[in-house]
């Protein structure tokens, strides 16, 4: 294994594990990140952070556990569904907020993760 394998490893389990941490913020105080990030965010929607907190741990958790390239390719397809999903929310006084920061993120994930991921053999 390359230095440059072995660093790029290293900072996909990084973003990794920063998504697990996301994922897990929001499963055990989704109230708390909706009121910092997006406080018209309706209360009774709690229940879509928790489910997004649960997509991200499982998602990141693999990449963390097996940080190869079709992981992080696999994972980041997923991320930029689910920043499609988002664009039709984006101005929705009530979710509009919630789905840009929502689906920037995922977007800004998916790029970075394929930019660092490890690289397959042959490329």
């Amino acid at each position: 294994m390359t230095t440059a394998h072995r660093a790029r490893r290293g900072l996909t389990r990084l973003l990794a594990g920063a998504g697990v941490a996301t994922g897990a913020a929001l499963l055990a105080r989704p109230q708390r990140i909706v009121d910092a990030v997006a406080p018209e965010f309706p209360r009774d929607q709690l229940w879509l952070a928790r489910l997004l907190g649960a997509r991200l741990v499982a998602q990141h958790g693999a990449v963390l556990t097996v940080p190869s390239a079709a992981l992080v390719r696999l994972g980041s397809a997923v991320d930029l569904v689910h920043a499609a999903s988002m664009v039709p929310l984006v101005t929705s006084p009530r979710y509009g907020r919630a789905a840009r920061i929502s689906g920037g993120l995922a977007a800004a994930y998916a790029a970075v993760a394929l930019a660092v991921a490890p690289r397959s053999a042959g490329r």
